[in-house]
C-alpha cells in the first residue's frame, strides 16, 4: 500500500492522494461496530391515519412519548396525496419532530416500475422525484420505493428488468442531485428474494441506491438467511411482528434477528412496523420493548 501511495503521488499528484485516503478512511468506517436507532413506520396506524381518527402531529407526539429515536412518514399520510403539501406544511412537520427531538428517517410513495405502459412508468418517475424534493425539505435522508405489481405474463423477466432498472437509474441520479438516498422495498412483488433484490442493486449501480430490508416478505425457504444476505445492501428496515419460514408466518426470533444485524455491522435506523388487528399504540409499544430487549442483549 505505502509504494502505491508513493507512485500515485509522482504520478498524479496529491488529488490521487486524497482519494486514496478517502477509500481508506470509507473501509475503516465498513468495520465499526453496529449502532441501531429505533423508528416507527407510519404505515403501523395506517387504519386511524386512513379513517381521520389520527394526524401526523398525534403521531409524532406518540413517538417522542414512547422515546422512539425517528420516524417514517410514508407519503400517503399527507393530505392530497400524490400531490405534494405546501412548503408551510412540510416545515411544520419538520420543525415539530425537531421539537419533539425526533429525526425522519424516510418515506415512501406507491409506485409501479414493473408496469408495460410506459406512460404509467413515467407518472410513477415523476411522482418519486416530487417526493424526493419533499423529503429533501423535510430532512428525510431516504425516499422508499416499490418494484411493482404489474401483470407482466407477456414479458420475460429480463425485459422487466431492463426498464425497470432505467427507472430506477432515473430516480437514483435525480436524488442524489438532491442529497437524498433511493431504496427499494423487497415487498414479496416483482422482488421475492435476496438475490432478486439484489440483483436490480447492482444492476442500478450506485451508492446512492439501496435496500428497505422488510424481514416480513421473504417467505420461501429460510428469511434469517435472506437478511443476512441482504444486510450489505440495506439502508434501512420494515422491522415485523412475524416472518415467514418456508412460507409459514412465525413470531420474529429479535434476538436472532439483532444478533445477525449486530455481526453485519449495520449503523442506522430500523424502523418497526405492526401490521394486523388490535389497537396500533398497545401493539407498537409490546412490539418496541421487545425490540429494546432484544438490543440490549447484544449490547451485554
Amino acid at each position: 500500500m505505502r509504494s502505491f501511495l508513493t507512485s500515485a503521488i509522482k504520478t498524479s499528484g496529491s488529488f490521487i492522494l486524497l482519494i486514496c485516503i478517502f477509500q481508506l478512511q470509507g473501509n475503516a468506517q465498513s468495520k465499526l461496530p453496529a449502532k441501531l436507532k429505533t423508528s416507527l413506520n407510519a404505515y403501523s396506524f395506517n387504519s386511524p391515519l386512513m379513517k381521520g381518527e389520527m394526524n401526523l402531529d398525534e403521531l409524532l407526539e406518540f413517538c417522542a412519548a414512547n422515546q422512539l429515536d425517528a420516524i417514517d412518514i410514508t407519503a400517503y399520510y399527507f393530505s392530497g396525496y400524490p400531490e405534494v403539501p405546501s412548503d408551510e406544511y412540510l416545515y411544520h412537520i419538520k420543525q415539530k419532530a425537531f421539537l419533539l427531538g425526533l429525526e425522519i428517517s424516510g418515506t415512501g410513495v406507491r409506485n409501479d416500475f414493473t408496469d408495460p405502459d410506459p406512460e404509467k412508468r413515467r407518472a410513477s418517475v415523476q411522482l418519486v422525484k416530487n417526493w424526493i424534493i419533499a423529503a429533501e425539505k423535510l430532512g428525510a435522508p431516504v425516499v422508499r420505493v416499490f418494484s411493482g405489481t404489474a401483470d407482466t405474463k407477456d414479458l420475460s423477466r429480463e425485459e422487466v428488468l431492463d426498464y425497470l432498472v432505467k427507472d430506477l437509474h432515473e430516480c437514483v441520479e435525480f436524488g442524489k442531485a438532491h442529497g437524498v438516498v433511493v431504496a427499494i422495498q423487497n415487498h414479496n412483488d416483482f422482488i421475492k428474494t435476496a438475490d432478486q433484490a439484489i440483483e436490480i442493486i447492482k444492476r442500478v449501480n450506485s451508492n446512492w441506491f439501496g435496500l428497505i430490508l422488510d424481514i416480513g416478505s421473504y417467505r420461501t425457504g429460510d428469511p434469517y438467511l435472506e437478511i443476512e444476505q441482504s444486510i450489505p445492501y440495506a439502508v434501512n428496515w420494515q422491522l415485523k411482528e412475524t416472518l415467514y419460514v418456508n412460507g409459514i408466518e412465525q413470531k420474529t426470533d429479535l434476538s436472532r434477528l439483532m444478533k445477525i444485524i449486530q455481526k453485519s455491522g449495520y449503523r442506522g435506523y430500523i424502523p418497526l412496523e405492526t401490521l394486523g388487528e388490535g389497537d396500533p399504540k398497545v401493539k407498537v409499544a409490546g412490539f418496541l420493548k421487545e425490540i429494546r430487549e432484544a438490543m440490549k442483549k447484544i449490547g451485554e
